[in-house]
């Protein structure tokens, strides 16, 4: 009996020894990863099955569907490379645009194109909320139209007049403090190494942060499951400061985008990206 209990014993000893080595290896493996890293690893276990593809195709489907009043496609929309040239367009946005005479970002320019094309007006679209209606279906034509583009560098024409103008007037609002806390973009965006809570936040005022910042939009929201157009990370941002929220498709947020677009030249686009 005694013999036959000490060799149970030395078993859950075994046992023991075995689980606690286990866990301690792990808790130290653990504590060697950063909260970045942990989140990057999130991140890539997801990305195989980004729920961004679904808006990807809805958008496809939307720009060759005849909609509208005028029951017409977006197919004749030019976005800056030709008529119905997508490849390439997402890269070069924002630009300006002759027929407008003013500098589009991608959201803007489709508002035109809806509105010129189809017939739906784009004071419709500026007044109904995000994710509703056919700022639904805006959502769904940006994530189309961005994967178009997606791996190629960013090389917005910065030499029109207006283009340069809005870079300055985009450079000026990153930097400009205002509000109840006295916050501005730079505030999180504008040095090195900082975040919020495990969010790391990247440095846009360098050609890499930007690359990271302006060149992940539009993407999928994990934590609400909505896909995010530039346009709604903007007035996000501004309603996170507590700043009054931008009108949508307003030339303040073009010249931010502008901005940031510039400063990133190089950066290859990885949008429709997957964010927290």
């Amino acid at each position: 009996m005694r013999s036959q209990f000490s060799k149970s014993n030395t078993h859950w000893l075994l046992m023991l020894t075995t689980a606690f080595a286990v866990f301690s290896t792990a808790s130290s493996y653990a504590q060697t990863k950063s909260a970045s890293e942990g989140i990057d690893e999130y991140r890539a276990m997801l990305a195989d099955g980004n729920p961004a593809e679904l808006f990807e195709a809805k958008g496809e489907e939307l720009w060759k569907k005849a909609r509208g009043p005028k029951n017409a496609s977006l197919e004749k929309c030019d976005l800056g490379q030709g008529p119905g040239v997508v490849k390439g367009a997402f890269v070069t946005l924002p630009r300006f645009f002759a027929d407008t005479k003013k500098v589009q970002d991608l959201e803007s320019r489709l508002m035109t194109c809806m509105e010129e094309l189809q017939g739906i007006a784009a004071a419709d679209i500026i007044k109904t909320p995000f994710n509703k209606g056919e700022q639904n279906n805006m959502a769904s034509l940006v994530a189309y139209i961005s994967a178009e583009s997606r791996g190629m560098a960013f090389n917005l024409p910065n030499q029109h007049a207006q283009e340069k103008e809005m870079y300055a007037v985009g450079k000026s609002l990153f930097f400009m403090r205002a509000g109840p806390y006295d916050f501005s973009c730079a505030t999180c965006h504008g040095s090195d190494g900082k975040r919020i809570r495990l969010q790391d936040l990247p440095n846009i005022t360098k050609n890499e942060g930007a690359g990271k910042g302006f060149g992940a939009w539009p993407a999928y929201r994990v934590s609400n499951s909505q896909l995010w157009g530039m346009q709604f990370r903007l007035n996000d941002c501004y309603r996170q400061q507590r700043f009054p929220e931008p009108i949508y498709g307003s030339d303040a947020t073009i010249a931010l985008s502008t901005f940031m677009g510039v400063t990133a030249k190089g950066a290859k686009s990885i949008a429709p990206a997957l964010k927290r």
